[in-house]
């Protein structure tokens, strides 16, 4: 593997529109972040990623922009962005935007165009077809539910949409279009932006020949990953957005791609890869079902092992993953991953350092360092999610009572990560002088920067000995580059594994409440981080406290 600029780094993800609020009209936004890069410095991250703050109508809080070249007034400005680019320059860290491409805002001068006229140019950046009364050209479902047809406005022909009706895809067949795409990353990297993370990406290759799939619900349609699996020839799409854009800059980029193929992987990710890594999410899916979340099958201990497991030993030291706990898309982490009634500071500083001390990139999303739960709602009135409504009412539909339906949402809604971050234990926890647009999870009163930064023994102070223990030089090698081995994989709830490198480095979960013991295979020469004050070791076995998790530099043999 050739060695980037990239590799040694921790990133940390921002949703700007909950992350601080700096005058008081309830939203995060530019001038906030920039208040805060201190505090991400002092945790120790290098690359900060902001979810969309371009222009946009909001129909899918920003991922709908309606302006690649503006950022949208509710953020800030065009001079703030400048500013957060400077100010992290200073702090030697790196800004990542979204870069969201499969589609645009109907609100777009690109799309107003081509309702104006479809035969023209700017109807060629979109996927039209003709109407015809009572039929639709595809029996595709998107992404957030219903067909993936809409009528274009003041016209007789449709045009597809993945996701919300105001997202209309825009035709990567089109080297015109292509070249509008290019000319933009290229002029926000001309701005000093480090990268882009690479948003719904997989999804810009669509098969040529339109057609019908096997119906997967009563409705009719199916999903939109039936097409997905049909469609060829990404690579020659994502080789010269590479090539034309990313490479000329030594710039990063991480791709959320989905569904690729164990042969693809150094396409995507190697030496001369589309993208400099890709997330993981064998952990997310985990469990999916056509039907809906309603059908969707929890995850245990032992499943989440697995997925972790399966994801290092497909990728092995072709490239590197980014490891996520949670994004700005799921429900926190600790909620999904830690046994029902389980969460508490030792479990989920266990959770964050299995996940931290895996091979690849680690990111952070904003509040996991301070292990930010899931938010209680009382009514489907209270939730914001496009997705999570029409969940909702699929799970309706599939015959639940609105109290399961509801408790299906509270599990998996996005909106379990867009409540603010919990600054303080004060009012709106130190988020806005306003009135939050979204609420603050009633728990800010506990879980709240102010309080662990106080705090020794807080999930916040073991985040930073983690990045800590990544950077320190005796260490970075092996934690950064050595080899993953896992170890005891039949053992129930136990996950560890071995990092290898110049030294080798042991890494020990104990994924329940009750105690287990373990034998250790030789000596170990050092405990590098331990989320209980004790170990209780004799005679090399070690009686594992309820969700304790070690990291050992171990004895050369």
């Amino acid at each position: 593997m050739i060695k980037k600029w990239w590799h040694d780094k921790v990133a940390y993800q921002i949703y700007p529109k909950s992350f601080y609020d700096s005058n008081g009209d309830g939203i995060g936004d530019i001038p906030g972040i920039i208040s805060k890069l201190d505090y991400l410095h002092d945790l120790g991250v290098d690359i900060v990623w902001l979810s969309p703050c371009y222009k946009s109508p909001l129909a899918d809080q920003g991922y709908d922009i309606s302006d690649y070249y503006s950022i949208d007034p509710r953020f800030g400005t065009m001079e703030d962005m400048d500013r957060l680019i400077a100010e992290a320059k200073k702090r030697n860290m790196y800004i990542l935007m979204d870069l969201v491409v499969n589609h645009c805002s109907d609100e777009h001068e690109w799309f107003r165009k081509a309702c104006e006229d479809p035969e023209g140019k700017y109807g060629r950046y979109f996927y039209l077809r003709d109407k015809k009364e009572g039929e639709l050209p595809t029996n595709w479902r998107s992404y957030f539910g219903g067909p993936v047809w809409e009528d274009l406005p003041g016209t007789d022909k449709q045009y597809l949409h993945v996701f919300h009706k105001k997202q209309p895809d825009l035709n990567w067949e089109n080297p015109e279009l292509r070249e509008e795409v290019y000319k933009n990353i290229n002029w926000w990297l001309d701005r000093g932006l480090g990268g882009f993370r690479i948003d719904a990406i997989i999804n810009i290759k669509k098969p040529l020949s339109f057609h019908d799939y096997e119906p997967d619900r009563d409705d009719g349609l199916c999903s939109i990953f039936a097409m997905l699996q049909e469609a060829r020839g990404i690579g020659e799409f994502l080789g010269e957005m590479r090539d034309r854009t990313f490479k000329k800059y030594d710039a990063f980029a991480v791709g959320e791609v989905f569904n690729e193929k164990p042969e693809e992987i150094p396409d995507f990710i190697g030496d001369n890869g589309y993208f400099s890594s890709m997330f993981d999410f064998n952990e997310t899916i985990f469990g999916h079902s056509e039907k809906g979340w309603y059908d969707a099958k929890p995850i245990t201990p032992d499943d989440y092992k697995r997925c972790c497991f399966e994801s290092q030993a497909k990728v092995k030291e072709i490239g590197f993953l980014s490891n996520i706990i949670e994004n700005h898309d799921e429900p926190r982490g600790v909620s999904r991953y830690i046994p029902e009634g389980d969460c508490c500071p030792e479990s989920k500083k266990m959770l964050a350092a299995l996940n931290f001390m895996l091979r690849g990139l680690p990111f952070i999303y904003q509040g996991q360092e301070l292990g930010m739960e899931n938010v209680p709602i009382s009514s489907i009135d209270e939730v914001d999610d496009i997705s999570a409504r029409d969940e909702y009412r699929v799970a309706l539909e599939a015959g639940l009572s609105p109290e399961e339906a509801l408790q299906v949402i509270a599990r998996s809604s996005r909106d379990n990560a867009r409540t603010p971050m919990q600054w303080t234990g004060g009012e709106n926890a130190g988020f806005t002088a306003g009135t939050p647009w979204l609420k603050v999870n009633p728990n800010y009163a506990d879980i709240n920067v102010e309080a662990e930064l106080a705090d020794e023994n807080s999930v916040l102070h073991f985040y930073k000995k983690l990045i800590a223990l990544r950077k320190d030089p005796a260490y970075k090698e092996t934690v950064v580059y050595g080899a993953l081995e896992p170890v005891w994989e039949e053992k129930h709830n136990l996950m560890a594994y071995y990092r290898k490198g110049d030294k080798t480095l042991l890494v020990i979960g104990n994924y329940q409440r009750q105690g287990q013991e373990i034998v250790l295979p030789a000596a170990y020469r050092k405990v590098l981080l331990n989320n209980y004050a004790d170990i209780a070791e004799e005679n090399g076995v070690i009686r594992m406290h309820g969700y304790q998790v070690l990291v050992l530099e171990m004895e050369e043999s």
